[in-house]
């Protein structure tokens, strides 16, 4: 009987492997599946080790987060080339943007977060399983995109917290996932934060995925990151009137900056 659950457990992985071989589409969709399933498990493990060893929601379990997300890299053959780490060496808070690509982002994310660091995310995250439940033990800051006036209260709120506490914030300026190997235009909203609390903005630009990742193909295979940390741009004396220059400013950076670590002529 043992014998027989063996030889049928190899038939199937062998059938799944050569499937993966000839059709994108399955290789994508296994992968993704894999990926889904293996962010579910490790944030349940990731949840209960945060809650045993901090007690509750509080930015010092990104450290514990961090180091499980940084093994998933290796089941998808992916590798990162950093450059740049010591630019988050800076006193006191910052605004951190960078591109936002894909549901993959949490890896690049992880392999180069800084400690007493939160990230900016959409409300809906909250409901996501045990994936919810560990982004909140993080000390994630979750704001409704489709209340500007809730959006904007909040924000408000991050500046006052992120002097207080002496915290950096991680925000995705683009608003959602882009795949285009380009960027799209950057909403304000970390921007006016950065004035409103005087504090430098750090960019961080991570290649294009296009050459492993892109789901209208069904594309998912191994492939190298390059990620750029840049040099944080002041914004003390600045005003509400100068944030439109800034953005345009960061935007223009980190699309050059892109389409450099992309190969890709700008």
């Amino acid at each position: 009987m043992e014998l027989g659950w063996l030889l049928w457990g190899t038939a199937v992985l062998l059938l799944l492997h050569v499937l993966m071989e000839l059709s994108p589409a399955v290789n994508f969709a296994l992968r993704i599946t894999f990926y889904c399933v293996l962010c579910l498990v490790c944030s349940a493990l990731a949840a209960a080790a945060c809650l045993l060893v901090n007690g509750g929601r509080t930015v010092k379990n990104m450290r514990i987060i961090r180091a499980v997300v940084r093994t998933f890299k290796y089941f998808f053959g992916l590798r990162f080339e950093v450059k740049g780490l010591e630019n988050f060496k800076v006193e006191g808070p910052a605004i951190i943007v960078s591109n936002h690509q894909s549901i993959l982002d949490m890896m690049g994310l992880m392999e180069v977060l800084p400690d007493n660091c939160v990230q900016v995310g959409k409300k809906e995250l909250m409901y996501m399983g045990s994936v919810g439940l560990i982004i909140y033990l993080g000390g994630i800051i979750f704001i409704n995109r489709k209340s500007t006036s809730s959006a904007k209260m909040v924000m408000s709120e991050v500046a006052k917290t992120m002097v207080a506490d002496n915290v950096k914030v991680w925000v995705y300026p683009e608003g959602t996932r882009n795949c285009t190997g380009d960027l799209l235009p950057f909403k304000k909203g970390a921007f006016h934060l950065a004035v409103q609390a005087q504090v430098p903005v750090i960019p961080v630009v991570y290649s294009s995925f296009t050459s492993f990742y892109n789901p209208k193909t069904k594309l998912f295979t191994s492939g190298k990151i390059k990620v750029e940390i840049l040099p944080p741009i002041d914004t003390k004396g600045l005003t509400s009137d100068d944030v439109t220059e800034l953005t345009d400013r960061c935007f223009g950076i980190m699309r050059e900056t892109l389409f450099r670590l992309s190969g890709r002529p700008s």
